[in-house]
């Protein structure tokens, strides 16, 4: 990750209330003892699409951590805080690692941000990047804490892995492992996945919403329901479950997806949880795309994430 990513406009008078992203973000290569802060949000980038390689996907996805950074640059930094910062941690690059080393790896840096500061923000990739986000953090809050995994996606991830592990087996690696893992997607297409996975889905206790049934009522009961189960959320959003039209540069896109403003109330509904800390974002796929529309459309939900760790 270069520095020079982030970049964007400089409103005048040059003061705390007319900062962008560009202005205020800080460079870390090494890590505070422990700040535990919750005005502080650590960014690590995931430049890997070995698992959607492996799924018989589209690649392209490993280039789209630093175009996300580089649209989250010009957005108005809005926190309500002025000693609030977002730190910086570059990326997480696959040279020759197999898909498991790289997930391992993210786990490493997840769960020794997530135990330093809290708050994390992991930009893929593919959403393989998933498997590693859920190995830091439970890591970071030991064996017996109950995680609930919120995954925002079309598809539910649920296939198996007996041959190969890859960006569409994430959630049945983590449910056949850990009985302290509960799962439950929002935005599930009713043609995205098969019979067969519906009763997978069934079979292993998730919950889901489906793609036609998110009425905002619905949302709110249902997540505050789940997360008074769960001792910590982890939250991730796989940009497939937009709309084409507003998604365009993403692996599997969906003509049936929901629209911006529905993907943004779930992760506010989401990231207001007390125990929602850390959120992923993947599959954004530059090769793609259309005008930047889905880079720029990832950089706002990220803000809206941000936002939301930061002002509630």
């Amino acid at each position: 990750m270069k520095e020079s990513v982030w970049t964007g406009r400089v409103d005048e008078p040059i003061t705390q209330d007319n900062l962008r992203y560009h202005q205020i973000i800080k460079f870390q290569q090494t890590m505070a003892e422990s700040l535990n802060d919750e005005q502080t949000v650590a960014l690590i980038g995931f430049e890997c699409d070995e698992g959607v390689r492996l799924n018989n996907g589209k690649v392209g996805s490993s280039t789209a951590p630093d175009l996300i950074r580089q649209s989250l640059g010009n957005i108005p930094w809005r926190a309500n805080n002025p000693e609030a910062k977002l730190l910086d941690f570059g990326n997480i690059t696959r040279k020759n690692e197999s898909l498991l080393e790289i997930q391992e790896l993210l786990g490493e840096k997840v769960s020794k941000l997530s135990n330093t500061y809290k708050n994390v923000v992991i930009l893929g990739g593919g959403h393989e990047a998933l498997f590693g986000h859920y190995l830091g953090v439970r890591n970071a809050i030991g064996s017996d804490k109950i995680i609930g995994l919120i995954n925002i996606d079309t598809h539910f991830d649920l296939h198996e892995y007996s041959h190969q592990a890859n960006s569409g087996t994430m959630f049945k690696q983590i449910l056949d492992e850990d009985e302290q893992a509960l799962y439950l997607a929002c935005g599930v297409g009713r043609y995205s996945n098969t019979s067969e996975l519906f009763k997978r889905a069934d079979a292993y206790g998730v919950q889901y919403i489906c793609e036609d049934g998110l009425s905002r009522a619905e949302l709110q009961m249902t997540i505050d329901d789940f997360a008074q189960k769960c001792d910590t959320l982890i939250v991730t959003l796989c940009m497939d479950v937009l709309n084409v039209a507003y998604a365009p540069g993403v692996n599997t896109a969906s003509p049936y997806g929901l629209e911006p403003k529905q993907v943004r109330e779930i992760l506010q509904l989401t990231m207001r949880q007390p125990a929602a800390k850390t959120f992923s974002i993947c599959e954004v796929n530059p090769k793609l795309d259309s005008n930047h529309r889905t880079e720029k459309l990832a950089a706002q939900l990220t803000n809206e994430v941000i936002m939301t760790l930061l002002n509630g």
